[in-house]
């Protein structure tokens, strides 16, 4: 007779009954409408694990979640999982051809969302599937094959489907690496149809601690929602970074972050500048940073007070093995740049599948395309994408850190540099900016001047009236590059 499953094995929809047993009366998780307790939480998510069992859903099918950030988007989530399916969350702002295509890659069995989703295929909304279950049965949770599936479309716009390589049991929740704790009050401003915010507000709800979902990222509402709520961990993007501390300094020392303990960015390059100015304000062992793919194959770590010592670098491998290979596949030394492969430990089963899409791989070891080197104390180093990396007169010229000295100004607000044709250095360098109505240029050219070599600096610069990034920090320059090669 076999005994009691482990807390670690347990489905992952078994989560709210976990902590429902021992604090039924505390919040979970709160958006900017509505806060459930555990107990509420856990009734809730057997209503709706029951509704979409109604509708046809069933062990390892996918269902896609296309909710903007809030209680409904976890819930929902939480019944795939009691039912053994897989959430595949997708942005509930995606243009219909970007959506459709997603949707023709992921053929879900079902579609969550708000009735405004950019689909003509049918979709469901949470209060609808609640109204179709009003009872109290509960729901024997069963264990899905693959946790989550988010999308990515990179720069090419073709989607594919990470998948993850755990299946739906708690362990499979990353609260180590994320340092959540029981006693978090943990404050989400990320969209969680990305993975990173995903993974760390499940981390945060395994923990048992309180989850506060932001509708969406404004800078002043994150400070006030710290104070308001003295959130002890916080999930930022360098480009959410920037914005807070747009802010000026009046404003930020209005507000009270005491109660901050751990402050995460992670998803995009961090200027060394606005990372040396959040450790001076929040404090070095407050402040962490994260280097992964979706993928997982391997993941780095670095706080504050190593980053001190070790000023750029994305922290030491915590997680599976990195190495530098040049461009004929040879292992490079220590310091020296190169692409980065990574793999898994050998005795560790895969950590993905992808959906459409083939790895970059070089024997056992795979790649994300980003270029860097690790020194000789085996802290990791980014310089930026191979696909974005511009050629200037032979030299190469990495985007991301002409745009951290560009964002640097206190008048830009975001900013993407890309290589466009130069007959002499056969790519020039282009910056896109979103800034400030009455920044000149002379003005933005002496403030690079000062930061940059020659080479390096745009030879042209283009206004954007938008935001150039989203508020998970990401950016598509060579969409943007293509875009401005067909005009």
């Amino acid at each position: 007779m076999s005994g009691p499953v482990a807390l670690e094995d347990r489905s992952l929809g078994d989560l709210p009954e976990v902590h429902a047993s021992h604090q039924p009366d505390a919040v979970a998780i709160q958006d900017h409408e509505r806060a459930l307790t555990w107990a509420e939480l856990d009734a809730r998510s057997h209503r709706l694990a029951w509704a979409m069992d109604r509708r046809g859903v069933g062990l390892g099918d996918y269902v896609t979640i296309g909710l903007p950030n809030s209680v409904g988007f976890l819930e929902a989530a939480i019944a795939c999982w009691k039912l053994g399916a897989v959430p595949q969350p997708v942005s509930h702002r995606l243009p219909k051809g970007e959506l459709e295509a997603v949707l023709d890659l992921v053929r879900p069995a079902l579609v969550v969302a708000r009735p405004d989703l950019s689909t003509d295929r049918p979709t469901v909304t949470i209060d609808t599937l609640l109204a179709e279950e009003t009872g109290d049965r509960r729901f024997e949770s069963r264990v899905s094959p693959a946790w989550k599936a988010p999308t990515s479309g990179g720069s090419t716009g073709r989607p594919k489907l990470i998948v993850a390589g755990q299946p739906g049991v708690m362990a499979a929740a990353p609260t180590v690496i994320w340092r959540n704790a029981a006693d978090d009050v943990a404050l989400m401003p990320g969209p969680l149809y990305h993975n990173g915010p995903f993974v760390s507000a499940v981390g945060a709800l395994a923990m048992g601690g309180r989850l506060v979902l932001m509708p969406r990222f404004d800078p002043l509402a994150v400070l006030q929602a710290v104070q308001a709520e003295r959130a002890t961990w916080l999930y930022l993007v360098p480009t959410m970074m920037s914005r807070i501390w747009g802010l000026g300094e009046n404003v930020r020392a209005a507000h009270d972050l005491s109660s901050l303990r751990t402050v995460w960015h992670l998803a995009a390059p961090c200027p060394p500048w606005l990372k040396q100015a959040w450790i001076d304000w929040i404090g070095p062992e407050a402040i962490w940073e994260l280097y992964a793919g979706t993928e997982a194959q391997a993941v780095t770590v670095i706080n504050g007070a190593e980053w001190l010592a070790k000023p750029g670098s994305v922290g030491k491998v915590a997680v599976g093995e990195m190495q530098v290979f040049d461009e004929a596949g040879t292992p490079q030394p220590a310091g020296t740049t190169g692409e980065i492969y990574m793999r898994r430990p050998a005795d560790a089963p895969p950590s993905y599948h992808y959906v459409g899409a083939d790895a970059r791989t070089l024997g056992e070891w795979e790649s994300l395309g980003d270029i860097g080197w690790i020194d000789g104390d085996g802290f990791v180093f980014l310089a930026d994408r191979r696909t974005d990396m511009i050629l200037v007169g032979g030299a190469n010229v990495y985007p991301a850190e002409i745009e951290g000295a560009l964002e640097e100004h206190p008048k830009v607000h975001s900013a993407c540099v890309i290589g466009l044709p130069d007959d002499d250095l056969g790519n020039r360098v282009h910056a896109i900016i979103q800034a400030d109505v009455d920044l000149d240029q002379t003005e933005l050219e002496a403030h690079l001047a000062e930061r940059l070599l020659p080479y390096k600096r745009p030879r042209s610069f283009e206004r954007a009236a938008e935001p150039l990034r989203d508020d998970a920090g990401k950016v598509r320059r060579s969409q943007l590059r293509a875009e401005r090669l067909k005009g």
